[in-house]
């Protein structure tokens, strides 16, 4: 692998947490958890959302002259002003990029100004997950197999951030359990991410089985190819996390108020599924960079 590639995969791996964990957290506060309990929760995540916000816009600068790097003759390749033209203006990763671009820069004014609440933050992240499907292989196809492989990428990106990305609040309503100010709201918080989670849980499985079977032709089990054992690996990772969310809601949750010590292994159970998310994107982002033959 390049360090033009390398840069890019990285860059996104920090898109993909970034704009996943804002789509979700940002969701699941805006529509899920009662307004009483989840403007707090909000403020409370104010580090993570500028790490995020931080993140996403960093990602976003350096992609373009990586791209251009690895297209043009390395580094020395991104003061050719022609060759940036040329793939920003007739290539789908530039098209891609200028949207990011400017959804990243009015998502960072909304911050600078305050105006980044979840009913605004959450529909922009959704936007930028989109954006990804622009280029890359859900955009291999051409017609209505490539509308339909790209809504497809799209339901698995908004199902998969409003699964892990509202992880990371959840971690901050389960304490407000114990307190009696707090417990009414918390509670309906985290029925609701139940029921929320199962429907998620089941759009990213069937909508990646079905990328799977769009990008490779059927099922991953060409050995020789390193897309398809990356892609086996992620596909064991998230295999990991639904065991681990099963886990979760069907022995820790009822048990929250009958053994002291569920509330801290859930605490602990939905740290390992954030460790485990964190793995699988950092699969794809690699992946991502291969052909399914590679």
């Amino acid at each position: 692998m390049t360090d033009a590639a390398a840069v890019i995969v990285a860059a996104r791996f920090a898109f993909d947490v970034a704009a996943l964990f804002l789509w979700g957290a940002g969701f699941y506060l805006w529509r899920l958890v009662p307004a009483e309990i989840g403007a707090g929760l909000w403020r409370r995540l104010s580090a993570a959302r500028l790490t995020a916000f931080a993140g996403l816009v960093l990602a976003v600068v350096v992609t373009l002259p990586s791209r251009t790097a690895l297209l043009g003759d390395g580094w020395s390749s991104v003061t050719d002003s022609t060759l940036i033209g040329s793939l920003l203006w007739n290539t789908s990763i530039g098209t891609a990029w200028l949207v990011q671009a400017a959804l990243a820069g009015a998502l960072a004014l909304l911050v600078l100004a305050r105006r980044d609440s979840p009913a605004v933050t959450a529909p922009m992240a959704a936007a930028l997950l989109a954006s990804t499907t622009l280029t890359g292989h859900a955009a291999t196809y051409e017609g209505w197999l490539r509308a339909l492989h790209q809504a497809n990428a799209v339901l698995h990106l908004l199902s998969v951030g409003a699964w892990i990305g509202a992880l990371v609040p959840l971690l901050l309503v389960l304490p407000l359990l114990a307190n009696r100010a707090t417990a009414a709201g918390a509670g309906l918080a985290l029925t609701r991410f139940s029921t929320m989670g199962h429907v998620a849980v089941a759009l990213v499985l069937v909508s990646g089985g079905i990328n799977t079977v769009l990008i490779v032709g059927g099922l991953p089990t060409d050995t020789r190819s390193a897309y398809q054992v990356l892609l086996i690996v992620k596909i064991a990772v998230v295999g990991a996390m639904v065991s681990l969310a099963v886990v979760n809601r069907y022995l820790l949750v009822p048990r929250l108020r009958l053994w002291i010590g569920a509330p801290k292994a859930l605490v602990a159970g939905t740290l390992a599924e954030l460790v485990l998310a964190a793995a699988a994107i950092a699969l794809v982002a690699w992946f991502g960079t291969l052909q399914p033959t590679q």
